[in-house]
């Protein structure tokens, strides 16, 4: 599992939807899923990284949010390290 998809993974708040215009957070990592057809080459060109997210944050009290991310990017530097041993 790539560190970008454990992020997304373990957040807890933000759903995981590649929607707009929602009242909620979301989150989406888009090479697993909105560029997955592409080669990993074709996706470094269009700027998608194995590792790149998108947060589009919503009405959520912003103290949750903020715990949220914090400990799925704990999780993911986990990931990180674990890949690295």
């Amino acid at each position: 599992m790539d560190v970008g998809r454990a992020f997304v993974d373990n957040l807890k708040l933000f759903s995981h939807l590649a929607n707009i215009g929602d009242v909620r957070s979301l989150v989406i990592h888009p090479a697993s899923t909105t560029h997955s057809q592409l080669s990993p080459e074709e996706q470094l060109s269009s700027g998608v990284t194995p590792g790149l997210v998108r947060l589009s944050v919503g009405l959520e009290n912003v103290e949750d949010l903020k715990a949220d991310l914090e400990q799925a990017l704990t999780a993911a530097r986990e990931t990180a390290e674990a890949l690295r041993a």
